[in-house]
């Protein structure tokens, strides 16, 4: 077996497979499964420097740690160096973290209008002043996730990653897209090689990986030290036990059963409504539930039934009954 091991900072990482941080899917719930299906680090959900700051109660909730999720990578979006400062010192101080991320590279326009996110990568120097005032208040490794630019015609993310490195920021995670791209068209893994050839810090690559084969061809083709995974995982949190063994054997898993499928999906729902009460766990289940049934056999009809459930009993049902129906098809075929 190879030794797929890597550090940021001091902090140990056991194998090549990150999980990215995404909004409104990266809780305890979610985050629990992706360390129990193998991945080597996992990131929260991005939180807000200024919610913080004026101590939210919703968003400090937002910084809980569970006993089972580290190394656990915690991240942080703004635009203001002492709101960002206080917040970040809060997550030194104050949470269960064991890495620290500055986000450059979300693209939601709320999010960009606030000049966080990727309208960091449009200014280099106050993006790369602001980190140096992070790092220099915090214990904690910092790192940044970031896109390659702008747009086309501003692609920043070599000079934006020298400038972090003097500063002491200890790994960077590049997504292969532009702003302007968002989540269309394919990642240029080009760029994340250019980055890893301009830094000597840990560099993970994000961007189309949905297999083995994917991960293996990124490592390869750009150098970088681990590979991100953010929308392959949803509803497929399998990608990342198949990911870590591929990366391991070069061999691939066999294909996952419905039945397994639908357990997932009921052991995450249970989750969430643990951790959120039922009425609103499982209306954040709606979206998983979908992810989870892709692909079956008149998936349409069954994600519109559980688009629309209120209740864990009622999500049971809605599986059992599909369950039941497609035994009936095979008997019958």
């Amino acid at each position: 077996m190879p030794n797929n091991t890597w550090k940021i900072g001091d902090i140990e990482i056991a194998n090549q497979v990150v999980i990215a941080p995404m909004a409104g899917i990266s809780n305890p719930a979610f985050r629990v499964i992706c360390k129990e299906f193998g991945a080597g680090l996992i990131y929260t959900e991005m939180v807000s420097d200024k919610a913080l700051y004026y101590e939210n109660e919703k968003t400090i909730g937002m910084t809980d740690v569970e006993e089972g999720e580290h190394p656990l990578t915690m991240q942080i979006f703004g635009h203001d160096i002492e709101t960002m400062v206080y917040a970040a010192k809060l997550l030194d101080t104050k949470t269960d973290c064991d890495i620290i991320d500055i986000n450059m590279g979300c693209p939601v326009t709320k999010i960009v209008k606030s000049q966080a996110g990727s309208a960091l990568m449009k200014d280099v120097d106050h993006a790369t002043k602001m980190t140096k005032a992070v790092v220099e208040a915090v214990e904690k490794p910092v790192t940044v996730k970031m896109r390659i630019g702008w747009d086309m015609d501003q692609i920043t993310c070599v000079d934006l990653a020298k400038g972090l490195e003097a500063v002491g920021v200890k790994a960077i995670a590049v997504h292969g897209r532009t702003k302007k791209q968002m989540y269309e068209g394919h990642a240029d893994w080009s760029y994340i090689k250019q980055v890893k050839e301009a830094v000597t810090i840990p560099v993970m690559g994000n961007g189309d990986i949905r297999s083995g084969e994917d991960a293996k061809r990124m490592l390869d083709e750009t150098g970088c030290d681990a590979v991100m995974i953010g929308r392959g995982v949803l509803g497929d949190p399998w990608l990342i036990k198949e990911v870590v063994h591929y990366l391991d054997t070069g061999k691939q898993l066999p294909p996952v059963s419905m039945e397994e499928k639908f357990m997932m999906a009921r052991l995450h729902a249970k989750r969430l409504c643990n951790l959120k009460g039922e009425y609103v766990g499982m209306r954040e289940m709606r979206g998983h539930a979908a992810w989870y049934v892709k692909g079956l056999p008149g998936s349409h009809k069954l994600k519109d039934a559980l688009t629309k459930m209120e209740t864990f009993d009622e999500m049971n049902q809605i599986l059992d009954l599909y369950m039941a129906e497609m035994n009936c098809k095979a008997v019958k075929e």
